[in-house]
């Protein structure tokens, strides 16, 4: 079983930013992909940001130039930097991760979410 915690959410001024982390334990061999979704009010859910375990990453056209993701391989991490936000931007942001396990079956996982909000 693997486990992902998120933190750093919070309440930000539009154009402020904020810092999310996402930690990965449990029964891993590696893990794969690791991305960001989020979640609106009466939206669906939507992928934010994602990295491949080789570094390449892709953003949702919304956030291009504006968030940033990375991981740390080793310490199974993962950020995401979030610079001038948007009320638009509120949202629950999900961790999600495609675990080889010890076993080496895969599964993939989801945090529990953290909640960003972006208002005056």
């Amino acid at each position: 079983q693997v486990h992902l915690v998120e933190s750093g959410g919070g309440l930000v001024q539009p154009g402020g930013s904020l810092r999310l982390s996402c930690a990965a334990s449990g029964s891993i061999f590696s893990i794969n992909n690791m991305g960001w979704y989020r979640q609106a009010p009466g939206k669906e859910r939507e992928l934010v940001a994602s990295m491949s375990s080789s570094g390449s990453s892709r953003y949702v056209d919304s956030v291009k130039g504006r968030f940033t993701i990375s991981r740390d391989n080793a310490k199974n991490t993962m950020t995401l930097q979030m610079n001038s936000l948007e009320p638009e931007d509120t949202a629950v942001y999900f961790c999600n991760a495609y675990v080889t396990h010890i076993s080496r079956s895969m599964a993939v996982y989801w945090g529990q979410g953290t909640q960003v909000t972006v208002s005056s």
